[in-house]
């Protein structure tokens, strides 16, 4: 871990912890055009778009860690897997905060609403 960049330390944990609770990371840094998905994972019904943040310390408000912008590129990129692999799913969008290196590991299911 030493001199890596925190960012990727946060994911390669959350996607750890997201395998632990069950489910199955299908993708990380996936990319469509200009936008990224940190991790694509299933529960088996559902595709997961999953958006991790990694922060040194605690965050007391999660829903300031994504903007509009964010919200509409995800909404975009998941759209977009759907339909490159064909797959006819439900899609749901979460949030990981990952607290510092070792930290705690914060999940957020639902973190957007379709029609937010």
């Amino acid at each position: 871990m030493k001199g890596e960049n925190l960012g990727a330390v946060g994911e390669r944990r959350a996607a750890a912890y997201l395998e632990a609770c069950g489910y199955t990371v299908l993708e990380s840094n996936w990319r469509v055009g200009h936008k990224e998905i940190d991790i694509i994972c299933t529960d088996g019904d559902r595709i997961i778009v999953v958006e991790v943040k990694t922060r040194r310390a605690g965050v007391d408000y999660p829903a300031e860690l994504m903007d509009r912008k964010k919200k509409h590129n995800l909404l975009k990129a998941g759209a977009a897997y759907l339909q490159r692999y064909g797959l006819e799913k439900e899609l749901r969008f979460d949030l990981v905060i990952v607290e510092g290196g070792n930290g705690p590991v914060r999940h957020i299911r639902e973190a957007i609403q379709i029609f937010d």
